[in-house]
């Protein structure tokens, strides 16, 4: 028994023995050297990359990764044709004398143009309600949904769009805030604040059917969806996109100009592949590429709030533009803002 603890001891000197002989951190022998020690990049943008090789390793291989998908390399130029931005991290995993090791390298990959600017003609106005703060809008056939914000004063309401008559209304409770909504598979989905918290309902009762709560995201800002999944803004640089069955938060996608990620998105409503997103507290509207996260247009909707009355409670850092909603059918677009009494329907066009 003695010459057994004697033989395991000796085995476990003799492992860290090798293991320490040859453990060195990867960091210690190679690194990523980008074109011009850039720190971003654009999407489908061509740079110069090489493996700076601090111990004078025989490299055999050497394969590039962004998100676990291979990036080509041609005449020593990384290709960046990825299909998400944001904040990434490139991976060389690098087989050297029989050995592999993974290296790494954080960086920016941005959109690979600036956004066109868009502008828009007013077809229609009609009335709002000037005591709603309007945090969600959105269409099912022809009737028109809205979530509004502030506790107390809270709600989630349906409409005609044309006479501002009210069908149904649920009020929140005023412990909380309101947020964005969306109408996907007979449900309504319906966000708070700072509650981590968010509400489903029936859509032709408006029952409250379940509530759920927020995964990484903690803030609930703006609700959208592209008849399949949710995405869902919290003020950050993303979008989360969730399983409407579970509300799991399985991804998300980071918004990107060609200069810099972008945070601030609030209201949301999808069309055709884009998420058309308010940027809070300004009068502007991103056009974000649903899948890839990059801001191709930005329509300006500056003017719009002087069409609005303004009563002697208003504040221009509150009462802001806030709520699109698309009508199918008309292929329009309806526009808000918070406690304005006016919405007005609206065509968009490049300026």
């Amino acid at each position: 028994m003695k010459f057994i603890r004697i033989s395991k001891a000796l085995v476990g000197l003799l492992l860290i023995a090798s293991c320490g002989s040859g453990n060195q951190k990867p960091s210690s022998l190679f690194s990523i050297e980008l074109e011009g020690n850039a720190k971003q990049v654009n999407q489908n943008e061509k740079l110069g990359v090489s493996l700076k090789n601090l111990k004078n390793k025989e490299i055999e291989e050497v394969v590039y990764s962004i998100d676990g998908e291979n990036l080509k390399v041609e005449n020593n130029k990384l290709d960046f044709s990825i299909p998400k931005l944001g904040n990434k991290v490139l991976k060389a995993t690098v087989t050297y004398e029989g050995n592999t090791v993974e290296i790494t390298k954080n960086l920016k990959v941005l959109a690979s143009q600036a956004p066109e600017i868009y502008t828009y003609t007013i077809l229609n106005e009609y009335p709002h309600d000037s005591n709603a703060y309007t945090q969600g809008l959105e269409f099912h056939k022809d009737t028109l949904y809205e979530g509004t914000g502030k506790r107390g004063r809270s709600f989630l309401r349906k409409l005609d769009f044309k006479t501002g008559k009210v069908y149904q209304q649920i009020d929140l409770d005023e412990t909380y805030f309101g947020e964005g909504i969306t109408i996907l598979n007979d449900k309504i989905y319906q966000l708070t604040w700072r509650s981590g918290m968010g509400f489903i309902y029936d859509l032709n009762t408006m029952k409250k059917l379940d509530n759920f709560q927020y995964g990484k995201s903690r803030e609930g800002w703006g609700l959208t969806n592209d008849g399949e999944k949710l995405y869902k803004s919290d003020g950050t640089d993303k979008i989360r996109v969730l399983n409407p069955a579970t509300l799991v938060e399985e991804g998300h996608i980071e918004i990107a100009t060609n200069k810099s990620l972008f945070a601030d998105t609030n209201e949301l409503e999808y069309v055709d592949g884009k998420i058309y997103a308010n940027v809070y507290q300004k009068p502007g509207v991103m056009i974000i590429d649903a899948k890839s996260g990059a801001i191709e247009g930005v329509i300006n909707f500056g003017g719009l709030s002087d069409k609005v009355t303004k009563t002697e409670n208003w504040v221009d850092t509150e009462n802001v533009l806030n709520g699109i909603a698309y009508h199918p059918r008309r292929k329009t677009f309806f526009v808000t803002g918070k406690d304005w009494d006016k919405m007005f329907e609206v065509t968009i066009q490049k300026k």
